[in-house]
């Protein structure tokens, strides 16, 4: 989860500014995640606007911008649980248990469009190398002895085309990181 466990604050908070572009961006996200929850659009507007104003007192907490619309759902959840909670007092609504199901299976399909578009980026990222950098990073993945025989046909020990591969691998990850925060703001 990208909330600090404790109180404490990120080291690195994100900005007010950040935040509401954040909140802005997300907002179809997150109204559309509480309606799955939420047994229908009545509530929708109230529990949205009650999580939004704890997501901003508790802004400090947030690791980082990637984190935001996980962290975001988290704590829409924990409203709309409460807003139904109360209304069960007054209608039927779904078992608690369906409910969490529901919101399991939103999370487990946001996670999957994280990944591609990690993927997506990664894919940028190795583009942007050139074909003997690119080559060379992903001969560990093509099979046993690929980085041997590269070092055979450059004339290089194994050792030293590691630490350039570690050294692109570094490379590649500030890139992906750097493509997926500039996708977020």
């Amino acid at each position: 989860m990208d909330v600090e466990s404790d109180h404490s604050e990120s080291p690195n908070p994100i900005s007010e500014g950040d935040f509401v572009r954040l909140l802005t961006r997300h907002e179809l996200a997150l109204r559309n995640y509480a309606r799955l929850i939420l047994p229908d659009w009545n509530g929708v507007d109230d529990v949205l606007q009650d999580a939004s104003i704890t997501m901003w007192e508790s802004r400090q907490k947030l690791r980082d911008v990637s984190g935001f619309l996980p962290w975001g759902k988290v704590i829409l959840r924990h409203k709309c649980f409460n807003a139904i909670a109360k209304m069960r007092r007054d209608r039927l609504v779904l078992d608690q248990n369906v409910l969490e199901l529901i919101a399991r299976e939103e999370e487990a399909e946001t996670e999957s469009e994280n990944l591609i578009g990690i993927q997506r980026s990664l894919e940028e990222c190795l583009g942007e190398l050139s074909p003997e950098r690119r080559e060379l990073v992903l001969a560990p993945y093509c099979g046993a002895g690929e980085v041997m025989k590269l070092a055979e046909q450059s004339r290089k020990t194994p050792n030293s085309l590691y630490k350039i591969i570690g050294r692109l691998r570094a490379r590649l990850s500030k890139c992906v990181e750097e493509k997926l925060r500039l996708e977020l703001l």
